[in-house]
């Protein structure tokens, strides 16, 4: 071989290790990925009341049930008429359990039925305001213009931000609608939810 080739040789393979070790003992580049659970679901209020233990309002876990809600008030008392009672009813937040006592007729479960026009009252600008909480994530906007201070134009750009930026996470991201600023939401914030 020629006398050059081994120098040569010797250079290539100490560029190589020294490129190698470089490799290793560099830093980390960029941040750790941090995974987060996924948030809980707010909990429900029910109000119980008649044959139980410990009647009050309670939280309870999305999609609990009418036993759930029995068991969180200490369980039914001795004179429970259990065969007026469905166990295994879905709850909704806002929902007032009465647990009936024998021979009594009383309501099990009452919350507004769905099919029934809510009543009207009036704010002090005389514009009709729901009597019922209106579900921002779901509602059109005719259904959007009852809040006060809403109109047809503003109904609309509520529907449209949400079609284009999805469901609300919590009733105050209605204010990242263009047109509804801190005191509309004043305003309304006690009319709307999210669900």
């Amino acid at each position: 071989m020629k006398r050059w080739l081994y120098p040569l040789l010797w250079m290539l393979l100490g560029i190589g290790l020294s490129a190698v070790l470089f490799l290793i003992s560099s830093p980390p580049r960029g941040a750790a990925v941090q995974l987060l659970p996924p948030p809980t679901p707010a909990p429900i209020l029910v109000d119980v009341h008649g044959a139980v233990q410990l009647p009050g309002v309670y939280a309870l876990p999305q999609d609990s049930r009418v036993k759930d809600a029995i068991e969180a008030a200490g369980g039914m008392t001795a004179e429970t008429d259990r065969d007026a009672v469905n166990l295994a009813a879905r709850l909704k937040d806002g929902d007032k359990l009465i647990v009936p006592i024998l021979g009594a007729e009383q309501t099990v479960l009452s919350s507004p039925p769905p099919d029934t026009q809510p009543a009207q009252r009036t704010n002090s600008l005389d514009a009709e305001i729901p009597g019922e909480i209106i579900n921002i994530n779901t509602s059109t906007a005719d259904e959007l213009t009852v809040l006060p201070g809403i109109g047809p134009s503003l109904a609309e750009k509520i529907v449209t931000y949400r079609e284009g930026h999805g469901q609300f996470k919590a009733i105050e991201d209605i204010m990242d609608v263009p047109g509804i600023g801190p005191a509309k939401f004043d305003q309304m914030k006690d009319l709307i939810a999210v669900e």
